[in-house]
């Protein structure tokens, strides 16, 4: 039957596992029926019914129907998605969250018929904005207990990132690597010639870009960056401070913008 073009379409989802079958005689035609006679009420045209059944509510990927839903949702195919309950569509509060974003974005309503929740109205609409308001919260716990483990970690003296030229992981620890002293020959031979970046950069097989970045890391001096601090490394300094502030220097003077 083609949808009328005079209502507003809606896509039903209906979900249940094996579990809900078995403990709570929860079952898909009877979701279906209050789902299509909610639809009528409130005056839309169902576009599809997505059904995954013997389906676990842990995870959206690992169901076929929610995702050709969500696909069809980000094609623009209907204005409404319609659910029995938020644990049909999700158990995952992470997921749940993440997926109403997704939809506000598509510019799709989501309405779940238990749980009286609807993004259509402006009540509706206000609940969603403390949803979003408690996902921005989490990421930004989230951002901030990452930052903490990763400061902790270079204060330690502990790796941030990857291992730089000269160096290898082992055992998540930075060691001197097989070329370690290519870096002393490199960091001397910028001091101590006139050879340009440029040709440098092309006789070790780096960038120009590259080369500036190794020439200015610390972490050839032993030391940890992290959030614009310097620790003390655990790892093998590769040249003295004496020889690392001296290419500075010269860094500063061939980085020097020409003067018009």
């Amino acid at each position: 039957m083609t949808p009328s073009p005079t209502k507003p379409l809606v896509a039903i989802y209906v979900r249940v596992s094996t579990e809900d079958q078995v403990k709570r005689g929860i079952s898909l035609q009877a979701q279906e029926e209050a789902l299509k006679n909610y639809a009528n009420a409130l005056g839309y045209e169902v576009f599809k019914i997505y059904k995954d059944e013997g389906k676990s509510g842990k995870d959206l990927k690992h169901r076929p129907a929610m995702q050709e839903l969500l696909k069809d949702a980000q094609n623009k195919k209907f204005q409404s998605i319609l659910t029995y309950k938020l644990d049909r569509f999700s158990r995952s509060l992470r997921d749940l969250i993440e997926t109403m974003e997704k939809l506000k974005e598509w510019g799709v309503d989501f309405i779940s018929l238990q749980d009286k929740i609807e993004t259509a109205s402006a009540t509706g609409k206000l609940m969603f904005h403390i949803i979003s308001a408690f996902a921005e919260f989490e990421r930004n716990v989230t951002s901030e207990r990452t930052k903490f483990t990763m400061g902790v970690k270079a204060e330690g003296g502990n790796l941030v990132t990857r291992a730089p030229f000269g160096y290898k992981l082992e055992n998540k620890k930075l060691l001197a690597s097989e070329n370690s002293y290519l870096v002393q020959e490199l960091f001397q031979e910028f001091l101590n010639t006139k050879i340009s970046l440029t040709q440098l950069s092309k006789k070790y097989g780096f960038s120009v870009n590259g080369l500036k970045k190794i020439l200015s890391n610390q972490t050839y001096l032993g030391k940890t960056k992290f959030d614009k601090q310097i620790y003390q490394g655990s790892h093998q300094a590769l040249i003295s401070s004496t020889l690392f502030n001296h290419v500075q220097n010269k860094l500063k003077g061939v980085l020097k913008p020409e003067k018009v």
